[in-house]
């Protein structure tokens, strides 16, 4: 039974005749006979009898109706579904952001693409970058916002902003009466930062070298947001990117790294497949806001 069959089975079935149905459909009536004919061909029963000059649902018909009814009804509603997709009224963006990117600008930005887009349905995988690389590649997001641009085959990526990193500490610590802070400031003091393997690591450890220093990492994080309790419990301070806002966590301050090292806020898409078309207002309003 096809799209078409089940219609005019539908309708025979609420008019009661060849004729209603006809006119119901806008088609001839020789045209549903045939459409009617061919599909109890295909069945191999009858779907009507004619009684008394009648034309009478067999109880075939009556057990096939209430689902083809269903189904029919499912099928305008896909078909208003996809018109409504190609009239822009709704569609869908998946977004995979590294958790910094997610409890900072991300939430502002889709205020500003929902004020444009607000049928617009939204997916977002707050994840590791690690994580985030593998789904753009694999088609699971439509686009990327990272710390880092993301070195994949296929993948594109475009810096948006360079971000400081900054130096986080309790507003307690003497450190905190500085105006902005140096590897020399911190000698002795526990760091909370990005391993080696970090993108960001070779110029954090570059700005100790000028200093004939070492950054030697007590409690390495993969991603900043981490190190709120961990400065705030007192095990040391952080050195890590400012594009969180550090001053709104109670009991904690954030302070300029000397010299000034750089984190790139990136938004990576898959060259591979097709370009969400929300991509440009969505990167409209993120850009925006950095």
């Amino acid at each position: 039974m096809n799209a078409r069959q089940l219609e005019v089975f539908r309708a025979i079935m609420r008019d009661g005749s060849v004729t209603g149905a006809a006119n119901t459909l806008a088609v001839s009536q020789p045209a549903v006979s045939k459409v009617l004919h061919h599909l109890e061909s295909q069945l191999n029963y009858r779907l009507f009898e004619r009684i008394g000059g009648r034309l009478v649902p067999t109880m075939e018909a009556q057990l096939l109706y209430d689902d083809a009814d269903r189904v029919f009804r499912e099928i305008e509603s896909l078909k208003h579904l996809a018109r409504t997709i190609g009239e822009h009224k709704i569609g869908l963006l998946r977004i995979g952001a590294s958790p910094p990117i997610t409890y900072s600008v991300l939430a502002q930005a889709l205020v500003q693409f929902r004020a444009g887009h607000p049928t617009v349905k939204v997916h977002l995988h707050a994840l590791p970058k690690k994580e985030i690389t593998e789904q753009l590649v694999v088609g699971e997001i439509d686009l990327a916002v990272t710390l880092s641009t993301i070195q994949a085959p296929t993948v594109r990526s475009e810096i948006l902003a360079p971000i400081p990193v900054m130096v986080v500490l309790r507003e307690d610590d003497p450190l905190a009466a500085l105006p902005e802070i140096s590897p020399p400031d911190l000698l002795g003091r526990a760091l909370i930062s990005y391993g080696n393997h970090a993108d960001v690591a070779p110029a954090l450890n570059a700005a100790f070298e000028q200093f004939g220093q070492q950054r030697e990492v007590s409690i390495q994080i993969g991603s900043s947001i981490g190190a709120v309790p961990l400065v705030s419990g007192g095990l040391g301070i952080g050195l890590v990117d400012g594009l969180v806002r550090w001053n709104s966590f109670a009991g904690l301050v954030a302070r300029p790294f000397a010299p000034r090292v750089n984190m790139n806020v990136a938004i990576s898409t898959n060259s591979a497949r097709p370009l969400s078309r929300y991509y440009d207002p969505f990167l409209k309003s993120i850009r925006a806001l950095l």
